[in-house]
């Protein structure tokens, strides 16, 4: 792989998120030890002409059209943010030089980098201001959240198949601190679609919202909202207010807003107070008059027409559903307000409600943003540890992890009907993929409601299994099967290390293989993304598919049988990534079980090395290999929660804050709640409020 600078995007996308999401890696307090006083731009220089300017810029040889020979010679590359960062993490992760080259010594390359990230730490620390969240509207599961909340629905709006796994006995109980040791689960998407919740009659959701290639539903650029589903909108709103489900018996708030008046009531006077009240929640913010004076308008005219109150209220509300303030994430900090200390707090709220519950903030926090309290730091604290143990976390569950591990790949995972009859258990093909993917979401809510490690979910001793599961790594079902309606999982002591966490849990093995065999590049791919959040771009156009294994010498390997792919120039450099990741994970068959050898009889080779640094010889200590560099992982993580907040691909700015998180979670032993405090206690997330938080602590010591 030859590196490129940022006006060539078909190789800078080589590391899009890890420019965007793994950024420094070393901790916070390493890099504030070095005096930028004592940095020793010669030496830097001399490193860049000693080892980098050969390939890039020496004698007019430019490869990948990065020139790095300016910089050699006094050039300042804090001028390019994008550049200065890729240059370094590729030296950093040791995919520069390639591998025919001579490696960099390892003293002088730790000089490099760190050099690379003080001129990274100083080009980030002048910048004005970290990239702002995106305008961008709702997706589709919070529309439907924040409806079921604002009217304290007692029926789902609509069934979602985003929800990939329900809770059919009320297991999720976060405020106890504790996962039950057994629980019954199902998926729509993959079962047999059993009702669980009543639903509100007579609606039809828009499409669903595609996950961002490497991102996630939520992102800005992913949500648009043009005409016709603008139109979609408008006839949901109208359709939930004309359901024969909208009664007072389903809706929670029908006192407040659609009971009828008292016989002494006035009611104009009582129309403005429920329009108030109603279109404050909805908007997120308090209504300026001018909008609400827009509702009562037309509410008044229609109450003047003989409408009753009740009416009047339910066209009005589908009206506000329809809102682009209602449909909209925004932060008013863009507008006229951005010095109100109210408007900062509504902006904080908002993103966190919708972080952690997928929906509207609730009363209490609204009130705390009214009052410009929730800004402050301990008082943010308590209210994140207050909605870590609501139960509406259950929507950050039923969201993030699923997008972060990408278990949507699991729906069009097939492996091969006859070689593996028993993967499918009923027709029409049910597959053992609806067990496999409840494992690592339980563990994930596992570490989540227990405030566990975040390490546990590269190596657990302990994970949930249902009997199909037992069975099918040929342990003692002890029990019923299950399914497909609904699958009892019970959690289980792990005593093989090949087994725990999400790496080698069964899903990720069979939506990362074909129907006949592994793809190691893929499952590499699967690790560079998701576990050092450094996905690699797509193959070249011109490269052909690896020949199925029934044309191949049935003597070979799948590695040997990788070798023609690694001898091009223009895949040598992502197999040089990606062949240690994806072979790591080659004793894992393509659904899953553990193997020792191909069906031709040759050994399966699982060796490699990480990051040039960690030699490994099977899986077991490919996971320590991990965890040696839990910095990087910790970081990478941070990286898919920050983006999954803000709704944008993280960017060099975000470079320091990442670092502050990552010196947060150690301290408090990389709990999985302390790293969810420390991103929202980022400058990324809380944004302008963060300046104002400190502002007021300053007032506050005076």
């Amino acid at each position: 792989m030859e590196m490129k600078s940022k006006d060539m995007p078909e190789s800078w996308e080589f590391f899009p998120l890890a420019t965007k999401g793994l950024f420094l890696l070393c901790l916070t307090h390493l890099l504030g030890a070095f005096d930028l006083g004592a940095f020793d731009k010669q030496g830097y220089e001399t490193l860049l002409q000693k080892h980098c300017i050969e390939c890039h810029g020496l004698n007019g040889k430019v490869k990948g059209k990065v020139d790095l020979l300016p910089y050699a010679q006094g050039g300042d590359i804090r001028k390019d943010e994008e550049l200065l960062q890729m240059v370094m993490e590729v030296i950093d992760f040791g995919e520069m030089p390639p591998e025919e080259k001579d490696p960099i010594p390892e003293p002088e390359r730790e000089q490099l980098v760190l050099d690379l990230k003080q001129l990274l730490r100083e080009a980030v620390q002048e910048a004005a201001e970290t990239p702002r969240a995106p305008i961008r509207r709702m997706t589709r599961l919070q529309y439907a959240n924040a409806v079921e909340d604002l009217l304290e629905l007692k029926v789902v709006l609509y069934p979602l198949p985003e929800r990939m796994m329900r809770d059919r006995s009320g297991y999720f109980k976060p405020e106890t601190g504790r996962m039950p040791d057994k629980m019954t689960v199902s998926s729509r998407p993959l079962g047999k679609s059993g009702l669980i919740e009543p639903r509100m009659d007579g609606l039809a959701p828009f499409p669903q919202d595609l996950r961002a290639e490497h991102g996630y539903d939520t992102q800005g650029d992913h949500l648009s909202l043009s005409p016709l589903l603008m139109e979609d909108f408008f006839r949901l709103g109208r359709s939930i207010v004309h359901s024969p489900s909208f009664t007072p018996k389903n809706v929670g708030t029908w006192g407040e807003y659609f009971a009828d008046l008292t016989a002494n009531g006035d009611a104009k006077i009582e129309v403005r107070k429920r329009l108030s009240d109603l279109l404050t929640h909805a908007f997120r913010r308090p209504v300026d008059d001018a909008t609400l004076g827009k509702y009562l308008a037309y509410a008044e005219g229609a109450l003047d027409r003989g409408s009753s109150l009740a009416e009047v209220m339910k066209e009005s509300l589908s009206a506000i559903l329809a809102s682009p303030r209602f449909l909209y994430l925004y932060d008013l900090e863009r507008e006229e307000e951005a010095d109100s200390v109210r408007a900062l707090n509504f902006d904080l709220a908002s993103r966190l409600s919708f972080f952690l519950w997928g929906s509207l903030p609730d009363r209490e926090l609204l009130d705390l943003a009214d009052s410009g309290q929730l800004v402050e730091g301990e008082i943010l604290s308590r209210q994140v540890e207050r909605m870590l143990k609501d139960r509406k976390l259950k929507r950050f569950c039923d969201s993030f992890p699923t997008q972060w591990l990408q278990l949507d790949r699991i729906i069009s995972a097939v492996p091969d009907e006859k070689k593996y009859k028993d993967f499918y258990y009923a027709a029409p093909l049910y597959r053992t993929t609806m067990d496999m993917m409840m494992e690592p979401l339980l563990l994930f809510e596992t570490v989540l409601i227990e405030d566990r490690s975040v390490l546990e979910l590269i190596d657990s001793n302990y994970t949930f299994r249902s009997p199909r599961l037992r069975k099918w790594y040929g342990e003692d079902p002890k029990g019923k099967l299950g399914g497909p309606v609904s699958i009892p999982f019970a959690r289980q002591f792990v005593e093989d290390r090949r087994h725990g966490g999400v790496i080698t849990n069964g899903a990720v093995m069979t939506m990362t293989s074909g129907p006949l065999e592994t793809k190691p590049i893929t499952r590499g791919a699967w690790i560079a993304g998701v576990i050092f959040n450094s996905p690699p771009p797509p193959p070249p156009a011109e490269v052909p598919p690896l020949p199925e294994e029934k044309e191949f010498d049935e003597n070979l390997t799948l590695r040997e049988r990788f070798s023609e792919h690694r001898e091009r120039a223009d895949c040598a450099g992502c197999h040089e990534k990606l062949d240690p990741l994806g072979f790591a994970l080659e004793n894992f068959d393509p659904v899953g079980r553990w193997r020792e050898k191909y069906h031709n009889g040759r050994k399966v080779d699982s060796s490699g090395t990480l990051f040039r640094t960690h030699e490994f010889s099977n899986i077991i200590e490919f996971k320590d290999a991990i965890l040696k560099e839990k910095d990087r992982f910790i970081r990478s993580l941070a990286g898919h929660l920050l983006a999954f907040a803000l709704g944008r691909e993280l960017a060099p700015s975000d470079s320091l804050a990442l670092d502050q998180i990552v010196e947060a979670v150690t301290e408090e032993d990389f709990r999985m709640k302390a790293l969810i405090h420390a991103v929202i206690q980022s400058r990324p997330f809380r944004g302008t409020s963060a300046k104002l938080a400190l502002r007021q602590a300053h007032k506050s010591r005076k």
